[in-house]
């Protein structure tokens, strides 16, 4: 039987189409993907994320613990910072990426993938099992009790201090509102009267919050959020924007670029290696291939015209040319809403990873054109700045 959030019933309200994904029933689209994908580039959407992961993690040795089981470097954080990590396996293939916050001197909050939940909190408890300072460590999985929302969009700071309107729970927070925090930062807020976790993070390429609450008021942050926000433009947003929206910006998705049979190195995350540490899981491999390469690398591509048919993943990624050569196949694909072009991620021979190299994919027994390019695929415009007057 499929999970559900507790915002299942003002999906349903919203007129939201559902489907399965990792296991939870959840809304692929409200009004329609290009509508909300356009929405959160040009105005706000927001999604509910409750079935994502919430593991704390607290203790004398938890940063020790965790820097030895996942591949950034926790030491550089400080009170209230976060970063984007990846959990691996002994041989350096990819259990799980994921967000991690320092939300204490000796406390951090990690965000796992939902279809993940269960392998992580099972690996990451071996492991602790492992660990000399075990004694030191307290881990919790507060999945259960947790829901999330995520609300995207350039027209976010216009309304987000009037739904939570502060101050910060913490004292010595430098953030007395949701819009003083600063990217990759988390602070707790109320939300009348209750302590909710705000980051400021994102998955989209847009600006934007994520907040993690007690199930019992995620609902009521949903409905004042839309009740706010949308004289601002605010939308809900489901599952299909937002995999259109990170597939261009060539943001991994866990069982698509990332899998236990692929390393960081291989999808060029080597910048979220902590190099320097002295161990962690998985460096030996890791350190190897930084140092003689790779048979392969995640790149991504768009089409070469505008009238390819929509691109999906497992599509046969080939060489241009007489033979054809099988390279691989497309780990993801889609029609971008913004670019107005297919484009797609995919793993090939390094050969031929570099940008400007053209490739074939094959849709259904035809094969169209396409052109390996610079990540990410969409960039914000830079907007003009008026002529200074004379």
């Amino acid at each position: 039987m499929l999970k559900r959030t507790p915002l299942f019933e003002a999906h349903r309200q919203w007129g939201a189409r559902l489907v399965e994904f990792g296991g939870w029933e959840m809304p692929i689209q409200y009004t329609g993907i290009l509508d909300e994908h356009k929405t959160v580039r040009s105005a706000a959407g927001v999604f509910d994320i409750s079935h994502m992961g919430e593991v704390f993690v607290r203790g004398s040795a938890a940063e020790e613990f965790l820097n030895l089981v996942l591949t950034n470097d926790l030491r550089k954080l400080a009170v209230g910072q976060g970063q984007y990590t990846l959990l691996c396996n002994r041989s350096g293939g990819v259990i799980d990426d994921l967000f991690a916050y320092r939300t204490g001197p000796l406390d951090f909050l990690l965000i796992i993938n939902a279809s993940r939940a269960d392998v992580d909190v099972a690996w990451l408890t071996a492991r602790l099992l492992e660990f000399p300072g075990r004694d030191e460590v307290q881990m919790t999985h507060a999945s259960d009790r947790l829901a999330a929302v995520a609300v995207q969009g350039p027209k976010v700071l216009d309304f987000i201090d009037t739904v939570f309107p502060g101050p910060c729970v913490l004292e010595d927070s430098l953030a007395p509102r949701p819009s003083d925090l600063k990217r990759n930062r988390i602070s707790v807020f109320s939300f009348g009267g209750t302590p909710v976790w705000f980051a400021r993070t994102g998955y989209t390429g847009e600006d934007g919050f994520e907040i993690v609450a007690p199930n019992a008021v995620i609902t009521a942050i949903w409905d004042r959020l839309l009740l706010v926000g949308a004289p601002h433009g605010l939308k809900p947003c489901g599952l299909g924007a937002r995999d259109t929206l990170r597939t261009e910006m060539c943001f991994p998705l866990y069982g698509h670029e990332l899998t236990e049979e692929t390393t960081p190195v291989e999808a060029g995350l080597e910048v979220f290696v902590g190099w320097e540490k002295a161990d962690f899981m998985g460096k030996s491999t890791l350190v190897a291939q930084r140092s003689e390469g790779t048979k392969r690398r995640l790149i991504a591509f768009r089409m070469a015209t505008a009238g390819s048919p929509p691109l999906r993943e497992h599509y046969r990624v080939l060489a241009d040319g007489g033979d054809g050569t099988p390279l691989g196949e497309t780990t993801s694909g889609t029609m971008s809403p913004s670019l107005g072009v297919g484009i797609g991620l995919a793993y090939v021979p390094v050969a031929y990873a570099e940008p400007g190299r053209s490739l074939m994919i094959e849709v259904r027994g035809r094969r169209y054109p396409a052109e390996v390019v610079k990540k990410p695929l969409y960039r914000r415009p830079v907007a003009a700045v008026p002529p200074k007057p004379v």
